[in-house]
């Protein structure tokens, strides 16, 4: 037998030596002397290694942003222009989060703060004068939803230092809680019916639980109800944490959750908002304010910083910190109801978190892929419903490519009165929420309810498109104002009728 194409004989690794796997070895790749306890991304660790590991991935991705300018190459003192907002969900990245801030910004665990400098060393004070902890309790959203703010409060009783600050999903319609935080509310509502999503006045005769009832059933899809709910949950924290002075938000969003929802933003169409999805800075709308506190007004100047400090923690290491800490997780419910079928995000999450069971590097792949990404063209507004960046040209982008309605072109137009339309301040995912429909109908969460789609509330915040930041007096009085309408055939072949060549 010939072995001019190789020595079979040879031993293959000889080779060409395969990669080493260190989840193949029993010894810490960091210490290199006890025993591994878990294994992250095809590394073995043990727990004195794992815990300051994961505190210097949270300390990271926070406090490089605490100060209201970064740091560069020399670390200076920490200090921040208002307060700390810790957004709680019961879920297992909100449970590790706060834990993290209770031990280094709230009570410091000697155990886990190095004496780099001395133990009075500036860097060693307290950093936040106020943490405020948010829960958004959602169990009124859909039925069979069991609440969990008693478990929640059980658990910020066992912390000290904390400020428990508890919310409910039916707050973003309630204008009592609007006016708690030193607003003026507007009763605005949509009609769903018509694509245009025309506004109109309500009236204050429904409840906040009934009006945000009828706003989740008016929803097309089983993915607009999913991303409506976040999308409420996140910036009633956003306007608690404005009215508490508060300069940072932080979320638990850990390293997996934070790749579900990149993927599934950017399928949703919100690949415009890839930057803010990992770390955004947020202004209140100043317009429609009314006269508030002096340090209300300084939030308003220094704004609110949104960062998720988990962003490189997966969802395995957030399960060992809690066991080894001996933490409770309250659990978060699932967002279901009677006839519910798994939307955009629900695949997504699946597919994810299959995906790092066996690649549990290309989860940290996509986020940092995504963090690379620059979105294309620039901001024309702040969309009145997620308080997101609008993209420039979608309103023309969008009238280019769909199809509204269509008419008899042989018949003349009946004139319209024109009404304000809601699409022009909403950003692109936000409309396709509102507007987007389904093949298969979904059932409405509440069958004995009844509700009205052509009169669907709105949040309390969608109120400031009646208050348009003012402009200067040259640039109001020469605006011009156009409005369109639908020409009929016979209108438009009059108008070109000298240009017409004559049948012979």
């Amino acid at each position: 037998m010939s072995d001019s194409c190789g020595n079979p004989a040879t031993e293959t690794e000889a080779l060409m030596p395969r990669r080493r796997k260190f989840d193949k070895t029993k010894i810490c790749v960091k210490c290199k002397t006890n025993p591994g306890s878990l294994i992250i991304r095809h590394a073995v660790y043990c727990k004195e290694c794992f815990v300051p590991l994961t505190t210097h991935k949270f300390r990271r991705s926070l406090e490089p942003f605490v100060n209201a300018k970064p740091d560069g190459p020399r670390r200076t003192a920490l200090k921040p222009q208002g307060n700390l907002l810790v957004g709680f969900s019961g879920g297992l990245g909100s449970t590790v989060l706060l834990d993290l801030v209770h031990r280094y910004y709230v009570v410091p665990d000697k155990a886990l703060i190095q004496d780099d400098g001395g133990s009075h060393h500036p860097r060693h004070e307290r950093v936040w004068k106020r943490v405020v902890v948010g829960y958004v309790e959602v169990c009124d959203a859909f039925p069979s939803m069991v609440e969990r703010m008693s478990d929640v409060r059980a658990i910020m009783e066992g912390y000290g230092g904390f400020e428990f600050v508890p919310l409910r999903i039916q707050d973003a319609f309630d204008p009592c809680w609007w006016k708690k935080i030193g607003r003026d509310p507007v009763n605005l509502g949509v009609d769903m019916t018509d694509e245009a999503l025309k506004l109109l006045r309500l009236e204050e005769s429904t409840s906040p639980l009934e009006a945000m009832r009828s706003y989740m059933a008016s929803l097309p899809t089983t993915t607009a109800r999913s991303t409506a709910l976040q999308t409420l949950t996140r910036v009633l924290l956003q306007y608690t944490a404005q009215a508490n002075d508060c300069s940072h938000l932080v979320l638990g969003t850990s390293l997996t959750s934070l790749a579900v929802s990149l993927i599934s933003g950017v399928a949703h169409g919100g690949g415009f908002h890839v930057r803010e999805e990992m770390q955004e800075e947020w202004t209140a709308d100043q317009s429609s304010d009314r006269e508030v506190d002096v340090a209300k007004k300084a939030t308003k100047r220094h704004g609110l910083r949104i960062i998720r400090p988990l962003r490189d923690v997966g969802m395995k290491e957030c399960g060992a910190w809690s066991w080894w800490m001996g933490l409770k997780v309250v659990g978060r419910e699932n967002w279901e109801w009677p006839g519910f079928k798994p939307g955009i995000g629900a695949l997504t999450k699946a597919f994810i978190v299959g995906l790092e069971k066996d690649y549990p590097s290309t989860v940290s792949t996509i986020v940092r892929t995504c963090g690379k990404l620059s979105p294309k063209g620039i901001v024309e507004g702040k969309c009145i419903s997620c308080e997101r960046p609008i993209q420039s040209g979608i309103q023309d982008w969008q009238a280019r490519i769909s199809i509204r309605s269509r008419h008899n072109g042989d018949e003349q137009a009946p004139f319209e009165e024109v009404a304000e339309s809601l699409s022009p301040f909403l950003c692109y995912p936000c409309r396709i929420t509102l507007t987007s429909r389904s093949t298969r109908p979904i059932l409405n969460p509440f069958p004995n309810s009844n509700h009205d789609v052509s009169l669907t509330p709105l949040p309390m915040w969608t109120g400031r498109v009646l208050h348009p930041p003012k402009t200067s007096g040259s640039e109001e009085g020469d605006a011009e104002i156009v409005v369109g309408r639908t020409l009929a055939r016979s209108e438009m072949k009059n108008a070109v009728k000298e240009f017409l060549l004559q049948d012979e």
